[in-house]
């Protein structure tokens, strides 16, 4: 891993406003930006380890923690939550006992908000991994799952 981190540091470093690609970089490469190397970016772009966690922190698209095997996407854009997003969320995050940024105890799903998947024909939606799925009810959720599992 600190490999890695040490060879996106070494290959971006150097351009400007490097620590925002640096980030998108490792969480790309690693599925989330580890703690522990806070301290490595922040020493190579001489930066407190306080303003690197703070970017980290304040975009939601960065993770600190491993993501799960599946990543659902809920969509809360405004078409989705007026056809029923806002109870699609409840029950996801209900049936996977977890709230958003959060992973379940097995590791299979992680749980993020997003704010349009460009299905608003058909809301309200969500994402699972690459598969964008329309209309869905509390029970086409339970099939996914089910898919995802198997």
């Amino acid at each position: 891993m600190m490999q890695t981190v040490q060879t996106i540091i070494t290959d971006l470093k150097d351009k400007p406003g490097a620590l925002l690609p640096i980030l998108h970089a490792v969480q790309n490469s690693l599925g989330y930006v580890p703690p522990e190397i806070v301290p490595t970016i922040a020493k190579a772009l001489n930066l407190s380890r306080a303003e690197v966690h703070g970017v980290i922190s304040f975009y939601h698209y960065f993770r600190d923690t491993a993501p799960g095997k599946h990543t659902i996407h809920v969509c809360r854009a405004e078409s989705c939550l007026a056809m029923g997003g806002k109870a699609l969320e409840n029950y996801v995050k209900t049936k996977l006992g977890i709230d958003y940024h959060e992973t379940t105890a097995d590791e299979n799903y992680s749980l993020e908000p997003i704010y349009c998947l460009g299905n608003c024909a058909c809301s309200p939606a969500i994402q699972v991994g690459e598969d964008v799925y329309g209309r869905v009810s509390f029970s086409d959720f339970d099939e996914i799952l089910m898919e995802k599992s198997a």
